[in-house]
């Protein structure tokens, strides 16, 4: 079963930092294609950012340039460094496997969402 938990949100003032982290049980992550999801109230949950088993990684344009996905492999963890944050980041941040790290669609991921860690950006 591939099971995920996210973990390191919190509040923070509009262009500061957080680093969010994905812990992976019972798989090893750097096998499978990783990607950050985002549901802000009253929207549709979306892609944020992915990382492919190869390394390769995908940004959703408005984060492009803030933020940054990595992955530690000791660790068998996948983090999304979150740069000069602005209140429309605020949302659930949930990490999902993906079948492919091809793009950013919610349909690619495979198995269940976690609970996510709540991002607030707000003075």
């Amino acid at each position: 079963q591939l099971q995920l938990v996210e973990s390191g949100g919190g509040l923070v003032q509009p262009g500061g930092s957080l680093r969010l982290s994905c812990l992976a049980s019972g798989f090893r992550s750097d096998w499978h294609a990783i990607g950050w999801f985002r549901q802000a109230p009253g929207k549709e949950r979306e892609g944020v950012s992915c990382i492919s088993s190869g390394g390769s990684t995908n940004y959703a344009d408005s984060v492009k340039g803030r933020f940054a996905i990595s992955r530690d492999i000791v660790k068998n963890t996948v983090s999304l460094q979150m740069n000069s944050l602005k209140p429309e980041d605020t949302a659930i941040y949930y990490c999902a496997v993906l079948r492919a790290c091809t793009d950013l669609r919610v349909g690619l991921i495979v198995g269940s969402w976690g609970q996510g860690t709540q991002v607030t950006v707000s003075s």
